[in-house]
């Protein structure tokens, strides 16, 4: 017949709280299969399930209302869940859009006239948490991966054609 449990049982086997069942319970989500003989509720086989699947829906971030919808409807449930994904898509759209205007703000504010020079580099690295070694680092990583762009960035930076020459020997390791 299967095991009933109580709802201090099942919010631990589960990881959530008692609150958080009888809220499910007041919203008509998850109704306990039945009642003891003084009245508390005991969940089974089947609401064990159903919990299962709102647990899922909600870690994909489904709001609570649009579960129940889903569960109480004969919409597939694929449906419900490709909406939600291109829900996600156009959020992390959105997100990426204010990354780069977030960046492209602290780039303005740390950098006075949108003139970079060796000195405002290298204090906008020291911020970053850079010692000389990580600048070094990434000098080699740069030269190694893209010398042309490691030159480019070099002058315009201000630098000399033979500081960049410097610079880029060390930097390549001869």
């Amino acid at each position: 017949m299967g095991e009933f449990l109580s709802i201090n049982a099942l919010a631990r086997r589960f990881g959530l709280s008692r609150g958080a069942l009888l809220h499910y319970d007041r919203m008509g989500l998850l109704v306990a299969a039945r009642r003891s003989a003084s009245g508390y509720r005991r969940y089974g086989p089947d609401d064990l399930a159903r919990l299962q699947r709102i647990v899922e829906l909600r870690a994909a971030g489904l709001p609570l209302e649009e579960i129940k919808t889903a569960l109480q409807s004969t919409t597939p449930l694929d449906d419900l869940l490709a909406a939600r994904l291109e829900s996600l898509g156009m959020q992390m759209q959105e997100l990426r859009s204010q990354q780069a205007a977030t960046l492209r703000l602290l780039r303005t504010a740390r950098v006075p006239d949108q003139h970079l020079t060796k000195a405002s580099w290298s204090a906008l690295l020291r911020e970053a948490g850079l010692g000389d070694e990580a600048m070094r680092r990434w000098h080699r990583d740069f030269e190694a991966r893209l010398p042309e762009a490691h030159r480019d960035f070099l002058a315009f930076l201000g630098l000399d054609a033979d500081e960049i020459d410097g610079i880029r020997r060390w930097s390549a390791g001869r």
